[in-house]
């Protein structure tokens, strides 16, 4: 049955090995909403998509993407199930071509007539994109990659995008860019739950957030809120350092 709740993590424990790394997530994302999950370094973030997507599997709790569970499911059907991520770096095929990375987001879709109305709508969303259309992967700039992986990641549209540091190792000019981007495929309609260091960015363009300290959640508001709320600001948004992630 569909619900307004698209993606949720309830109770969800996480561990490597034996040692506990995430403690009783809760966690909802609703359909249209651009959500974020902020927190400094090694608090668990990138563990929170790890487990989403399958890769790491919960001891106790469950993830559920249109009330059906999918904790324990293979990466390959959760991703078909309606999950779709903007990895951290980007990880686009670097010898392929702009359009040879558009089409392997649109893999599992067998409408081609479709696909092709939605790969111009991304090159019209993404005018750079369409300039370098034949050229490799390689040859775009760190701002162009990250554009690339957001439309190849909406071609296989996903009930749910999942973006991991979109900022990440973009100058500010290009996180702000990004981050109007982002906004703007919100808007048009997608449901996104983003991972981010920069939780000024995070929060001037999210509907709600979540805050992750040592596994644990520890605040969890209206964006707006949390942009007010002195914890929050004496905490995340007096600058913060990149580091590694669990």
């Amino acid at each position: 049955m569909m619900t307004d709740t698209i993606l949720e993590l309830a109770g969800v424990d996480v561990y490597y090995g034996s040692m506990q790394v995430l403690y009783d997530i809760h966690i909802q994302v609703n359909r249209g909403e651009l959500i974020c999950l902020l927190g400094g370094n090694a608090a668990g973030k990138s563990t929170v998509l790890k487990t989403i997507l399958g890769s790491c599997r919960p001891k106790a709790g469950a993830v559920t993407l249109n009330g059906r569970r999918i904790d324990g499911m293979p990466i390959k059907r959760i991703i078909a199930a309606g999950v779709s991520i903007v990895p951290e770096n980007r990880r686009i095929f670097p010898r392929l071509t702009v359009l040879e990375n558009l089409e392997l987001g649109a893999y599992l879709r067998s409408d081609k007539q479709q696909i092709k109305i939605d790969i111009e709508r991304m090159l019209a969303l993404f005018p750079r994109l369409r300039e370098r259309l034949t050229q490799p992967g390689i040859t775009l700039s760190g701002g162009e990659q990250q554009m690339l992986a957001m439309a190849r990641a909406l071609l296989a549209q996903p009930d749910v995008l999942l973006m991991d540091e979109p900022s990440m190792g973009l100058s500010p000019l290009l996180v702000e860019q990004q981050f109007e981007l982002i906004r703007q495929i919100n808007q048009q309609g997608a449901t996104v739950f983003m991972v981010e260091q920069n939780a000024h960015m995070a929060l001037s363009i999210a509907d709600r957030g979540y805050v992750l300290q040592t596994g644990a959640i520890v605040l969890a508001d209206t964006a707006a809120n949390l942009l007010k709320n002195p914890d929050m600001q004496e905490a995340y948004l007096g600058g913060e350092c990149e580091a590694p992630a669990l």
